[in-house]
């Protein structure tokens, strides 16, 4: 492997103190020098190594013009005592990685191989099968697209920002199937679904005996998703100990089981998401802002159904499809007039709730070809004094029946879902608007979701 190294630092180490001999590599002494190496052999360098500070040299600059030269080059940078502002920065820009101090010998021999292994692997997302994904070509959506194009190659940790239901872990799934990981396994676990005490088991795993009903050892979700990706949702639900614990692993690539002193590394890609502020968790002391800075390294924020109006057409004729084929029954079409009136809507529960709205006209159509706009049952938000329970025929029972539970079911998680979404996803809030225990709110969703949807992402 050939590494183009940049250090001018009479602190700075040679690359012999870090690297074994098995490498070749080509040392400068400025971006200058390094840029005109580059030139003469752009293909023959696998990675640029930057060691920080550089006297002249902005380091940020050292990013653009590398990568304006070669836009594929992984470029490291290393400083002794780095900070996680110099970090943020520089990822943002482009670099593939940073080390925060000066790695081990082996450990940077081994970091470089695994680069090289990705390298010289083919790309099971290069052919941009993970286009089909993202559905939609608004404006809105064409920014998230372009993202994920941008920095699927990178190792870079994404924190991805949407309202409940616009989409969020469809997008990290497409991240991870555009990335040189798309052939190792992408691991999904939702941070608030999960009790708080049971929660750092299912992350790092424990060892048999680590707590009463540890009756076996437990691999957990980063060592699952270990040269894959590890999607984090609802992340700002974690409590302050867990942070400091995750924080740990996005810095070191490494933690300890639960009952274990023996140290576990992975290399792991982790995708976080939120339907919340993290910023302003972080000034109400509820959110590390260190760990905010690490995981805040590329944001991507999915737009609002109510934003990509024009992609509602779309994103019906593929939920039909994909309804009707699970279903085994003969395709149906949205009418104009039905279309016309689904881009009308506002859309408080996103493309979640369009597929679930979906579904219910499906139910309700019958043996009809055609989904009509009175297929399409849409809640309104209104005071609770308006709700008029004894009113006859909210929903027209078809002539050949329906499926009760279904239909129910998808109501009460319609109303599970506007209480979140009005209560920006706080749990207890959504749970007293319901005159509901926050316990049973819980329950509600998980078995809802299962019945009338699946998976619900």
């Amino acid at each position: 492997m050939k590494i183009l190294w940049l250090a001018d630092s009479a602190v700075a180490p040679e690359p012999a103190q870090l690297l074994p001999g098995t490498h070749t590599w080509q040392v400068t002494r400025s971006l200058g020098e390094a840029l005109f190496e580059l030139e003469q052999e752009r293909d023959a360098f696998e990675a640029c190594i930057v060691c920080l500070p550089l006297t002249e040299d902005d380091a940020g600059v050292v990013v653009e013009e590398m990568l304006r030269v070669k836009r594929s080059l992984p470029i490291l940078f290393i400083r002794d005592s780095g900070t996680a502002a110099e970090a943020v920065q520089l990822l943002q820009l482009g670099a593939f990685h940073y080390f925060d101090r000066y790695p081990e010998r082996d450990a940077l021999a081994d970091f470089l191989a695994k680069l090289s292994l990705r390298q010289c692997t083919a790309q099971p997302g290069a052919d941009g099968s993970w286009r089909q994904m993202v559905i939609g070509s608004s404006p809105a959506m064409k920014k998230v697209t372009d993202m994920v194009s941008l920095i699927a190659s990178r190792r870079s940790t994404i924190l991805i920002l949407g309202e409940t239901g616009s989409g969020k872990e469809v997008i990290a799934r497409a991240i991870h199937q555009a990335s040189p990981r798309a052939g190792k396994p992408i691991v999904a676990v939702n941070c608030a679904a999960i009790p708080d005490n049971l929660l750092e088991a299912e992350l790092f795993g424990h060892v048999k005996g680590a707590f009463t009903g540890a009756t076996n050892a437990r691999i957990g979700r980063f060592e699952q998703a270990d040269e894959g990706t590890l999607f984090l949702d609802e992340i700002a639900d974690l409590t302050l100990d867990l942070q400091a614990k995750l924080l740990r692993v996005l810095q070191e690539r490494e933690f300890q089981k639960v009952g274990s002193s023996e140290t576990t590394r992975v290399d792991v890609r982790v995708i976080a998401a939120t339907n919340g502020d993290l910023l302003e968790r972080v000034k109400q002391q509820k959110f590390r802002e260190d760990l905010y800075y690490r995981l805040h390294v590329v944001p991507i924020r999915i737009p609002p159904l109510r934003e990509r109006v024009a992609d509602i057409p779309v994103l019906v004729q593929h939920f039909v499809k994909k309804i009707c084929d699970q279903e085994r029954i003969p395709h149906k079409t949205a009418s104009s007039e039905a279309l016309q009136r689904l881009c009308q809507y506002a859309w408080p529960g996103n493309v979640r709730q369009l597929e679930n709205a979906v579904e219910m006209a499906i139910v309700l159509s019958g043996d009809r070809t055609m989904l009509l706009p009175s297929d399409f049952v849409l809640p309104t938000k209104v005071a609770p004094k308006a709700l008029d329970l004894a009113q006859p025929h909210i929903i027209t029972l078809p002539e050949d029946g329906l499926d009760f539970e279904a239909v129910i079911g998808r109501i009460e998680l319609n109303l599970l879902e506007q209480a979140l979404e009005r209560a920006r996803g706080n749990k207890k809030l959504a749970a007293d608007m319901l005159r509901l225990k926050r316990t049973t709110l819980a329950a509600k969703l998980k078995s809802l979701e299962a019945l009338t949807c699946g998976s619900a992402k």
